[in-house]
């Protein structure tokens, strides 16, 4: 009779076309999108309505993660996850492609998320894992910008000279807050971990034209309730900290990258076997391949893994072992702390 216990689950990439995407999710990380001419973002675990991510491998094949959510609760995603989020897959994993500049934006916090969408906030964070030289992003505001600079620097045009902006280079960490302002500039191939939001406030589009011949709408008012200045005046939760962030990178080892109320990460680069204990976690836990290869191994269930794929291991999972390939194995290691 066969198992039908839960295991490593893989997913069916969710490819999306934007007019500033280019082709390194195919080139660099070997995700097949097929004939589009333009990929700007594969969504790799995504419980967003409309845009649930589709199981690709095992009895479970076919069936989308709110599905799994509904029927496994939290020997899926955790006891606490559960009773907290319910249906509402926490996190969002994407790989994003820029050949061109984005928007200058923000997001809100959970609270004016809730407020004005019902929804969630996004609090993210981005691993460099290709840049060209020079290549820069836009992180928060230069110091001392508080609302007032900032309505008059708005008012006058003059909204780039007040950014903070910081050159990037492979293996960088960002840590972007919500309520922190941000761009991702041209030049740059990324991972982005975050929350499992979509909501999204334009301040500056770099005075372009959209497809139409006509500037692309801003959300002026909306964002200045979200944004966070250094001064303390604005914003809803505490300030974290924003802007490019250190971390350890000993092999074989979990190096800590960001530890938040919304979501860990760990980097995970591999030469040999390890075995992870997560007893007493009460967490999926998830692994984003961003170079390299192996095998993961949870209650003797193995997948392959491969750069650019992800798995998802079950709460119910407690011992998971990782095996690279004889190139090793670059791996972001996430799941929700207490």
């Amino acid at each position: 009779m066969e198992e039908r216990t839960l295991y490593p689950l893989k997913f069916i990439p969710i490819f999306k076309s934007k007019v500033w995407g280019g082709d390194s999710i195919k080139r660099v990380l070997g995700l097949d999108y097929g004939n589009m001419p333009n990929c700007g973002e594969a969504w790799m675990l995504s419980g967003l309505e409309g845009e649930e991510s589709v199981v690709a491998n095992g009895f479970l094949e076919g069936n989308n993660l709110v599905e799994l959510v509904e029927v496994y609760m939290g020997d899926l995603v955790g006891e606490d996850i559960y009773r907290r989020f319910g249906l509402q897959f926490p996190l969002l994993f994407k790989w994003i492609d820029a050949t061109a500049d984005l928007s200058v934006q923000v997001h809100p916090d959970n609270e004016l998320a809730m407020e004005r969408e019902e929804g969630l906030g996004k609090d993210e964070m981005w691993f460099i894992r290709q840049a060209e030289l020079g290549a820069r992003l836009v992180c928060g505001f230069k110091p001392g910008v508080n609302q007032m600079k900032y309505l008059k620097a708005l008012k006058e045009g003059r909204i780039e000279d007040i950014l903070n902006q910081e050159e990037v280079n492979r293996g960088d960490l960002f840590h972007i807050p919500a309520g922190t302002v941000h761009a991702l500039r041209s030049g740059i191939l990324l991972a982005e971990i975050q929350q499992s939001s979509d909501i999204t406030y334009r301040i500056y589009d770099w005075n372009r034209m959209g497809s139409d011949g006509k500037p692309r709408e801003l959300h002026i008012e909306q964002a200045l309730k979200a944004l966070n200045f250094g001064d303390g005046v604005q914003g809803r939760q505490p300030m974290e900290q924003a802007g490019k962030m250190p971390y350890g990178r000993v092999l074989n080892t979990s190096n800590l990258m960001i530890d938040t109320p919304r979501f860990r990460v760990n980097y995970l680069p591999l030469n040999q076997g390890v075995e992870k204990d997560f007893t007493g976690t009460d967490s999926f836990v998830v692994y984003l391949c961003s170079a390299g290869g192996g095998v993961l191994k949870a209650d003797g269930k193995a997948v392959e893994i491969k750069q650019g794929e992800l798995v998802l291991v079950p709460a119910c999972c407690n011992i998971v072992d990782l095996f690279p390939d004889t190139c090793g194995m670059e791996l972001l290691e996430t799941y929700l702390s207490e």
